[in-house]
């Protein structure tokens, strides 16, 4: 049976998910928890369990981005895609898709490219990047690949003139099987070379 909120209950998760929502896009914090966590501290809403779902906070972010970033947002969002393209065709023997805001179109000012790269090992990029004099620093970050499974994967970031470009390393087999969106749980949006031009020439240049 489906649990019914209160109108009071509807109200607070709405302003928790518009809160988060304007968390992530003026502290560019990327972390959907730790954004309605915030949030709810700030609400004084610390103990409540009705915390919004992470398409309602995108939700949230596409609403702020529209009221106080229309004009800014589509020059961004055309400017990164350049440089992500750009990226890709550097890395192309790695066969990159492009990930996250980027493919949505939901892009602030803390916005990065997200690319996700597949070789044999993660040496092979590592060497690559050595080989171009491209400086760069490496973490793991935990990465949702089942309904109840995670796993840690090398991600490797530079800087691209102004921008930030985060490689996400998988084996070469991660191809066929998208690692699941954090954002509603689905198989994650991929976008090849071919995918991310097409999307350049259908966007509005002016």
């Amino acid at each position: 049976m489906t649990a019914r909120h209160s109108p009071r209950d509807d109200r607070m998760r709405q302003l928790l998910a518009q809160e988060a929502a304007r968390i992530m896009e003026t502290e560019g914090i990327h972390d959907h928890y730790l954004a309605k966590r915030k949030a709810a501290e700030r609400l004084g809403a610390e103990d409540t369990r009705n915390l919004p779902r992470n398409t309602e906070i995108e939700q949230a972010r596409s609403e702020f981005l529209r009221l106080f970033q229309a004009d800014t947002t589509p020059v961004r969002l055309r400017a990164l895609r350049e440089a992500a393209l750009q990226a890709m065709k550097l890395l192309s023997r790695f066969q990159p898709r492009l990930v996250g805001s980027l493919l949505s179109g939901t892009v602030g000012i803390y916005s990065d490219i997200e690319l996700h790269l597949f070789s044999e090992t993660q040496e092979e990029i590592s060497l690559f990047l050595d080989e171009h004099r491209i400086p760069y620093e490496q973490e793991e970050r935990r990465i949702r690949v089942g309904r109840d499974s995670y796993r840690n994967f090398p991600v490797y970031g530079f800087r691209a003139g102004v921008w930030t470009v985060d490689l996400t390393i998988f084996h070469i087999d991660g191809l066929r099987q998208p690692p699941l969106s954090p954002v509603d749980g689905r198989p994650e949006r991929r976008a090849n070379l071919a995918a991310v031009s097409d999307l350049l020439e259908e966007q509005d240049p002016k």
